[in-house]
């Protein structure tokens, strides 16, 4: 516990006040006459201040979940209870974490002896990683009022700010073919029956007749469909662009957050299919996470990308496809993610490494301003130039998309925020197509 005492408006004022009487003593001595008052102030001045170190503390404690989201509002409880045998009259502070917005704090109190009250305000962390909690703190005014004792309660502690779960949450409806469709999420028609049996059941409309199994159905007498799923246990590899371009911040978020937001949805409908996924970091931030399995496994995922941030260093595509190419030997489907430009030539080879092997899906983030600016209508000279230039840079652009579209099954353009179902839907297609 911290205690620290300042003194307050009034404080001030009564030694201003000391202050002025003594002047004029310092010029003509009259100590009978001026060391009364001064010795009255100074007096009450002083027992006030020694009242404010006896004063009896408030009992504060912080409750906040471990992990909480970026960009998304959290509550953070306080839980204030007076103890003492008078009533007590005081501010309450958090020292929240830096990069996070509070809403509801301070908070002045006044609780009768034995009160008990729970204290919430809302805060939203603004960058992922670790964030870290000080002390709370109690602002006590002296029984006079001429002092204030702060005192450090409560406990320091550091929370996680993850990427935003909702992205997962938000489509958990994937399960379903209405909601499904209603979000964008297309249900492709697979080429024939599914890689893998699951079960018999009864005919319905819209099977096929090569779903009939014939045998069963002479058994029931009624007809009976063979029911297939995808196939299982195969490999998803996310290549992910953490260099300078994918610091461009689409709204609140980066295109880094963006695409970390579209590799968690994405490798939980994989997971969920039975499939593995694995991820590489290339750019600034470098790392390898192996092939997980299981839906528990988002959380590795997770607690492996939450602190990491993109930096000024330029992307190496080439360096990062011969590592895939030596870790990831077995045939797999690479989501690669990143914000493409003309200059970047090395990606072309890159790419073409990567197909000798794999099945890959380029996710080239576009920003949204760009299509705001494109749909205006000049205002002027220099606006007219700023579209012109716009309409050049697209053109650019596509120009060299249409470059990888032989290096690549599947070729994205897509805002930020459409990256997350666009990749599911370019899963989908990869899967459903028996290319793996």
């Amino acid at each position: 516990m911290f205690n620290r005492i300042k003194g307050t408006r009034p404080a001030l004022q009564s030694l201003a006040i000391v202050a002025v009487l003594l002047f004029p003593a310092l010029l003509w001595p009259a100590p009978d006459a001026w060391l009364v008052p001064v010795a009255v102030v100074l007096g009450v001045v002083g027992l006030d201040l020694v009242w404010s170190w006896t004063l009896e503390l408030p009992e504060l404690q912080r409750h906040v979940a471990p992990n909480i989201p970026v960009n998304r509002e959290s509550t953070v409880r306080i839980s204030v209870s007076n103890r003492t045998s008078r009533p007590l009259r005081f501010e309450v502070h958090d020292e929240a974490p830096n990069d996070c917005n509070v809403v509801g704090m301070p908070r002045t109190l006044r609780l009768a002896a034995g009160e008990s009250v729970e204290l919430t305000y809302s805060l939203t962390a603004t960058r992922r990683g670790d964030a870290r909690f000080g002390h709370v703190i109690c602002l006590l005014r002296s029984p006079l009022g001429f002092w204030q004792r702060r005192v450090s309660l409560g406990e320091p502690r550091s929370v996680r700010v993850y990427p935003d779960l909702a992205v997962i949450s938000n489509y958990l409806e994937l399960v379903s073919d209405q909601h499904s469709i209603r979000m964008g999420i297309k249900l492709i028609q697979r080429r024939g029956e599914g890689l893998e049996f699951q079960q018999l059941r009864e005919y319905r409309d819209g099977d096929t007749i090569r779903q009939i199994d014939w045998k069963a159905t002479a058994r029931r007498q009624t007809l009976i469909s063979r029911e297939y799923q995808e196939e299982s246990d195969q490999r998803v590899l996310f290549l992910i662009d953490s260099g300078r371009r994918m610091r461009t911040r689409d709204g609140v978020l980066s295109h880094f957050d963006h695409a970390l937001n579209g590799m968690l949805l994405l490798a939980y409908v994989a997971l969920r299919q039975g499939d593995s996924v694995a991820l590489k970091l290339f750019g600034s931030e470098r790392k390898w996470v192996p092939a997980q399995r299981g839906v528990s496994s988002v959380n590795i995922l997770l607690n492996e990308v939450y602190d990491l941030h993109t930096g000024t260093e330029a992307a190496d595509y080439i360096s990062a496809a011969e590592e895939v190419m030596v870790k990831q030997r077995k045939r797999a489907l690479v989501v690669l993610m990143t914000n493409l430009r003309e200059e970047d030539a090395d990606l072309l080879p890159a790419l073409k490494l990567l197909s000798q092997r794999h099945v890959v899906i380029l996710a080239n983030l576009r920003e949204s301003v760009l299509d705001t600016t494109a749909q205006q209508i000049p205002m002027g000279f220099e606006h007219s130039l700023r579209i012109a230039g716009t309409f050049r840079h697209l053109a650019q652009r596509q120009q060299y998309q249409t470059q990888c579209l032989p290096l690549a099954h599947i070729v994205l353009d897509c805002t930020p925020d459409e990256l997350p179902v666009r990749v599911v839907n370019a899963y989908w297609q990869i899967k459903r197509s028996g290319k793996l």
